[in-house]
């Protein structure tokens, strides 16, 4: 796709970097952690349309800014006793267990068990955790897809699970593929079940556009809900605030 980036455009105190495509729609977006701010704009726009639609929105840029700002974010794990673990919204206190022996993790009550050798890295119980995070994702999608796919007369191809800095998932509709995060594992099921709705509809409509929205509004009326919910919760991922306008 050809591409035409401008600087920024400097608006008081925001400044906004502009990147013009061959697109329909202006897109504007928030980045954490900082709050910098991008529009992707259509080719054909001249600089001073642009700056224009920045001015309109800078109450709505403002204010996403200072919700970044009073974001929760969990702090780095390191994987010793009594710390605080989420699964599928779940708070549970880890116990950790050294001894010679396969790793191993298991759900005890309140209590994740976290069997590791002694010695092991962080990085080690961290690739346990996520392992099992992993397997719990893997086993949880399949119905949920199974589920949607008749109701919005839509097909997957394939999913996969893996680690994402910005999205809670993606889609590639030419070849009917998902992603998720595997952070999704921390949520509350209803927030995996939203983004499992978001991403297959994008399989009937890519972009986050007026029919995206009438679309989802069809098919999971309280979505704005469980958008709200899935940040609730501590999260370590940088998700851009996002709004597109004609």
């Amino acid at each position: 796709m050809r591409t035409q980036t401008i600087n920024t455009i400097d608006l008081g105190e925001i400044a906004i970097n502009v990147v013009r495509k061959n697109i329909k729609n202006v897109h504007l977006s928030v980045y954490p952690p900082m709050g910098n701010v991008r529009i992707s704009a259509p080719i054909r726009m001249n600089l001073d349309t642009i700056r224009v639609f920045a001015i309109s929105k800078l109450d709505w840029i403002r204010h996403q800014q200072q919700k970044l700002r009073n974001q929760a974010r969990e702090t780095p794990r390191e994987y010793v006793d009594r710390e605080s673990h989420y699964l599928w919204g779940k708070r549970y206190l880890l116990n950790l267990i050294e001894i010679d022996a396969p790793p191993y993790l298991e759900i005890q009550h309140d209590r994740i068990l976290l069997q590791v050798r002694p010695g092991a890295t962080i990085a080690k119980k961290c690739t346990v955790v996520y392992e099992f995070y992993r397997h719990q994702i893997e086993t949880a999608i399949p119905p949920l897809i199974a589920k949607w796919e008749p109701l919005m007369g839509v097909d997957v191809a394939s999913f996969t699970v893996r680690k994402m800095k910005t999205k809670w998932g993606s889609c590639t509709p030419t070849l009917k593929t998902i992603r998720f995060n595997l952070e999704l594992a921390k949520k509350p099921v209803e927030c995996l079940e939203y983004v499992v709705v978001h991403e297959l509809v994008h399989l009937l409509e890519p972009s986050h556009n007026h029919r995206f929205t009438s679309l989802m509004d069809r098919f999971m009326p309280k979505w704005r809900f469980y958008q709200s919910e899935i940040n609730r919760l501590p999260t370590n991922i940088d998700l851009p605030l996002d709004r597109s306008d004609v």
